[in-house]
């Protein structure tokens, strides 16, 4: 397992020839940049909504940078541009799609879940028919609401968990790595949700399964994530699920 941070090894594997952007969406849910494909984030803007001081930086001419320019962003201490950095590695990034299945991550835990202890970070749709496939569900949010678990209680329940599936948000709020040295050796690991970057790096830090997506009708997706559209909304995604050779 290395002991680089997976955004610094992520920006290491980016091509060193600058890739033009095509295009940049920030939407209420859902980042896209556009430059070889084009890559997905959740938007994540922060706790303070109105801080008028914490600014994205030269937005208004993201545009004429370059795509590995953007996918600096993803270290920043700031969420909006972290969202962007994320949305613009995933742009840059190839993997053989002959060696990933076609599913959506839901269905992925409730087969590798059933009768079996899994920890969930981050609240997802599927969460309650997920409740009814496994022996017992641990959702642990940042802002947990009804049954969710606080997100300091990580320490406590991820070791205890045969199977541990993390939202692809933990790397913008820089929580990941640190999520993934909970894990114990023998726990299956899981990095889910669009903004999973499709990259073999995760592998190196002990993630068994990605699901993540790729973009295939670029202008239906920029259409509904400049319109508000949650991830349910959006059409002209593939979704890809991937497993440790």
């Amino acid at each position: 397992m290395s002991n680089k941070s997976i955004i610094d090894e992520l920006l290491a594997t980016l091509p060193e020839k600058p890739v033009p952007v095509r295009s940049i969406e920030v939407g209420a849910h859902w980042t896209a940049v556009c430059s070889t494909h084009c890559g997905l984030a959740t938007t994540i803007i922060g706790d303070n909504c109105h801080d008028h001081k914490t600014v994205v930086r030269d937005a208004g001419s993201l545009h004429l940078k370059s795509a590995q320019e953007l996918a600096e962003y993803a270290k920043s201490d700031y969420s909006l541009e972290a969202s962007i950095g994320i949305a613009a590695i995933n742009s840059l990034l190839d993997m053989n799609e002959q060696n990933a299945v076609e599913m959506n991550a839901s269905q992925v835990l409730m087969e590798k879940g059933a009768g079996k202890n899994v920890a969930l970070v981050g609240h997802f749709p599927f969460i309650p028919k997920l409740r009814k496939s496994v022996k017992n569900l641990w959702v642990i949010e940042l802002h947990p609401t009804e049954d969710d678990y606080p997100a300091q209680s990580a320490a406590e329940l991820i070791p205890e968990a045969d199977i541990v599936a993390l939202t692809a948000s933990s790397l913008i709020n820089h929580t990941m790595d640190d999520l993934l040295n909970l894990c114990e050796p023998d726990t299956l690991v899981m990095i889910l949700g669009p903004s999973t970057p499709l990259s073999p790096v995760l592998f190196d830090h002990g993630v068994n399964i990605i699901a993540g997506s790729r973009v295939r009708d670029e202008t239906a997706v920029l259409h509904a994530i400049g319109q508000g559209a949650t991830f349910q909304q959006v059409t002209g995604v593939k979704l890809l699920t991937f497993t440790n050779p």
